[in-house]
């Protein structure tokens, strides 16, 4: 499928007739223990575990066929392995590609989980972590050590959207001898194929765009010929699996992934635009929009927009913020994004090394599925009812 364009492969990719057996979508293997029939049978597998069934933990084919599903959007991978959460994937991304004693360069800007991460869990096995400006990767080589084992990016960045330059930087890190990882999840593969641009390990929450329905928790790493076997066995060391159940409904998802962000995308740039002008906002966060600091980078990388953006409004009180989005016909209240339902958030983003600050709220939005008119409309509205 490799000549194939991302959308068809998107369609077929995982479908192995000796795992579907004639239908569709593999069926949903919910499975701990394998069955061997004789001895030699057993000794086979266990000299080769990941040669078909052995354990529940190690897969199945419903688990295979979207694990390899993502490995074929990822041009030149090696691997995916599946995980019960995105922040469970962050986890397992960063123990994989440390050590104690080690040092990590990471985004002022990632999601607050991977910091949070940091600055517990890696902390107290020995791995320091320096925090470096995200619009910034030219000051990278001189933070690089001796003892320096991965460099962690995320672009756009959480919340505020900043674009790295990350086939730069997973060049760099490349040639010192550095794993690069990059937490995917605003662009996926389908817009960003985060391996073909020289990254080592790929993240994604897919709770996010790849199941698409806000009704199932996972994450994935998808890993480069050298960085696959230790991902993958640091993964199975912690015990880390995805529910079967969950993967049927990322499968049923990732058929649709193509449309659906074509849709977030075309929505959420007609209504950062429509909101640009409205006079509450101070200023639209949106790297597909021109001036954006990061639109030239995005124009250059990415092939298409997703759904999120961010608004910093002009200053105003707690309760002009509520009559703003209490009364959001269309915008639900509520955290993570990437399902068919549109969502506003007020954030306040964390930073270490840098400075972030508006004088205004600020406000994420998930642009769903609805007809855009119909969010334009309401999202201008909210913010009348805010500018009183």
């Amino acid at each position: 499928m490799s000549g194939d364009k991302p959308a068809t492969r998107l369609v077929h990719a995982g479908r192995r007739p000796e795992w579907t057996h004639g239908v569709v979508n593999p069926p949903v293997y919910r499975a701990s223990t394998c069955l061997f029939e004789t001895l030699d049978a057993y000794e086979a597998a266990s000299r080769n575990p990941d040669a078909g069934l052995y354990y529940g933990r190690r897969g199945t084919p419903t688990t295979w066929a979207l694990a390899e599903a993502l490995t074929e959007m990822e041009p030149g991978a090696a691997g995916t392995h599946l995980f019960p959460s995105g922040v469970a994937a962050i986890a397992a991304v960063l123990l994989a590609a440390t050590s104690s004693g080690g040092h990590v360069l990471m985004a002022d800007n990632v999601y607050e989980p991977t910091r949070l991460m940091a600055k517990s869990i890696l902390a107290q096995i020995g791995v320091e972590t320096e925090f470096y400006d995200p619009t910034n990767h030219e000051s990278l080589p001189e933070r690089i050590r001796g003892n320096t084992q991965a460099i962690y990016m995320e672009s756009p960045g959480s919340l505020t959207f900043e674009v790295q330059d990350v086939p730069a930087i997973a060049a760099l890190a490349r040639a010192r001898g550095i794993l690069s990882i990059l937490d995917n999840t605003w662009a996926t593969p389908l817009l960003f194929p985060a391996i073909r641009h020289g990254v080592d390990l790929s993240v994604q929450s897919l709770t996010k765009y790849v199941v698409g329905h806000s009704d199932a928790l996972m994450g994935s790493v998808t890993a480069a010929p050298d960085a696959w076997q230790n991902l993958r066995n640091t993964a199975l060391r912690l015990g880390q699996t995805a529910a079967p159940d969950d993967c049927a409904l990322a499968l049923r998802g990732l058929r649709t992934l193509a449309v659906r962000m074509e849709r977030h995308g075309k929505t959420a740039l007609a209504l950062a635009q429509a909101l640009a002008a409205h006079p509450a906002v101070e200023r639209v966060i949106c790297p597909g929009l021109p001036g954006d600091p990061g639109h030239a980078l995005w124009t250059r990388d990415f092939s298409g927009y997703a759904s999120l953006f961010a608004i910093a409004l002009k200053p105003g009180s707690r309760e002009a913020l509520a009559a703003c989005v209490d009364n959001l016909r269309h915008f639900g209240m509520g955290f993570s994004f990437g399902g068919y339902e549109s969502l506003v958030l007020p954030v306040k983003p964390m930073r270490t090394v840098t400075r972030w600050q508006t004088e205004g709220p600020m406000l994420r939005i998930h642009c769903g599925l609805e007809d855009a008119d119909d969010l334009i409309a309401d999202m201008k509205n909210g913010l009348d009812r805010y500018a009183g």
